[in-house]
């Protein structure tokens, strides 16, 4: 068990090297790795200054943001999913604090301070990060496990706004320093994602599926089966991104999700209506047979928009099984067929490219419009998550990305433009 001394000590003689570049220096690049390990050794120093380069296990923990690369809008339905972990993520270190007590500072927000002798919800607590902390550490508890105070000083490069889960991140996060701590790391990626997905339902309050937390916790491409929510079946994809000859681009569309929670609920609701038409509660119940003999009374019954969004749902819930197994079979040209399928399907069947409230304002159309010129028939892209608003998501061709990368801030502005990995770890100890 070393000392944030010792753990500072490493990490500026480069002993941690192979574990942040398999983290963040995924296309080898020098200058990336430089990056990490000077931001490592910020994490330990600022631990250090606060609490002291005496305090014992300490460690440095990574929680990954993560991307969705196929199956949109497709999990609240039971359906299938695609994800990722990314190279952006919320690093910390932490060490135990011998009290009944959590303390994280996380730069640029709040100190907080959770009392682990009392762990009930907290109305005042939702929608903030202390209602995660919190939630973490009951489901924790509940699963039998003896909680135990931290100290943590953490930093976060995930995008604010930008669909890659900045909660999730958090979750895996803390969750990883509770399993290391307290656990004896017995918890598995898939328990900490439950976990996480506890905490934001149940105390942060917000009803969200297990999709996100699942990408961030298990790592690399993910296929997720839904079918039973509460049970899903996650399955690794093997692929290596970075012999695929294409970047992974997240553009921020420079629009606001604002306002849109109507636009949001309204895919669930009429995905539902269409589903309650036969008896059933989600799509994923109803045979697409069924429901393509049903079209005329569904149009009139539903509106032909719900009737859209279910064809988009049930092509891009095939979508989503396909494009994994094309990334199996290493086929990436099928893979980005697939990719582009999904984002004309997202615009012109699922609809969640701009909203109906404010006509004026098509950020997501205009940017994927511009993207598609500069990608010029190669690559591929897509809106990314929710949708509405925020970001795309493009696949470009290493020989095009300054020309994509330069395109799309000339339009939105300098920094617009992120390049990211689809990162083979997902939540974890990165060096102790």
């Amino acid at each position: 068990m070393s000392d944030c001394t010792q753990l500072l000590t490493a990490l500026k003689s480069g002993a941690h090297d192979g574990a942040l570049a398999a983290l963040y220096a995924l296309d080898g690049s020098a200058q990336r790795l430089d990056q990490a390990r000077t931001r490592a050794i910020h994490m330990a120093e600022t631990f250090a200054a606060q609490h002291g380069g005496g305090a014992q296990g300490a460690a440095l923990f990574s929680g990954p943001g993560r991307t969705e690369i196929g199956g949109n809008h497709t999990d609240h339905q039971h359906g299938h999913v695609l994800c990722g972990s990314v190279d952006l993520d919320m690093l910390a270190c932490a060490a135990p604090n011998g009290l009944n007590v959590v303390r994280i500072q996380s730069e640029g927000y709040p100190a907080l301070e959770i009392d682990l002798g009392d762990l009930a919800p907290k109305k005042k607590e939702e929608n903030t990060s202390a209602a995660l902390v919190r939630g973490v550490a009951a489901k924790i508890k509940e699963l039998g496990y003896t909680l135990s105070g931290f100290d943590a000083c953490a930093n976060s490069t995930v995008l604010s706004g930008s669909g890659l889960s900045s909660s999730a991140a958090y979750e895996t996060l803390v969750g990883n320093i509770f399993n290391h701590f307290c656990c004896g790391d017995k918890l598995d990626p898939v328990d900490i994602a439950k976990i996480g997905q506890y905490a934001e339902n149940v105390y942060f309050g917000k009803p969200c599926g297990l999709m996100d937390q699942m990408g961030s916790s298990v790592g690399g491409a993910v296929a997720i089966d839904f079918d039973n929510p509460a049970d899903p079946v996650v399955e690794r994809v093997d692929y290596d991104f970075t012999k695929s000859g294409h970047a992974l681009c997240i553009v921020d569309t420079c629009s606001s999700h604002g306002d849109l929670t109507d636009d949001y609920a309204a895919v669930t609701r009429e995905m539902a209506a269409v589903a309650a038409r036969f008896g059933k509660k989600v799509l994923r119940d109803v045979p697409q047979q069924h429901f393509r003999a049903a079209l005329a009374v569904l149009r009139r019954e539903c509106g032909d928009r719900a009737v859209l969004r279910a064809m988009h749902y049930y092509d891009d819930d095939r979508r989503a099984v396909q494009e994994a197994q094309a990334l199996k079979a290493g086929d990436f040209g099928r893979f980005l067929a697939l990719v582009n399928a999904s984002g004309l399907s997202s615009s012109l069947h699922l609809q969640n490219t701009w909203s109906i409230a404010d006509p004026r304002r098509q950020a997501v159309p205009v940017c994927l419009a511009v993207a598609a010129e500069l990608l010029d028939g190669t690559g591929a892209v897509r809106v990314h998550g929710g949708g509405f608003a925020g970001t795309i998501q493009a696949f470009v061709p290493e020989e095009r990305l300054a020309l994509f990368k330069s395109g799309m801030e000339a339009l939105l502005g300098q920094g617009k433009c992120h390049i990211l990995h689809i990162r083979p770890v997902g939540g974890c100890v990165v060096a102790e």
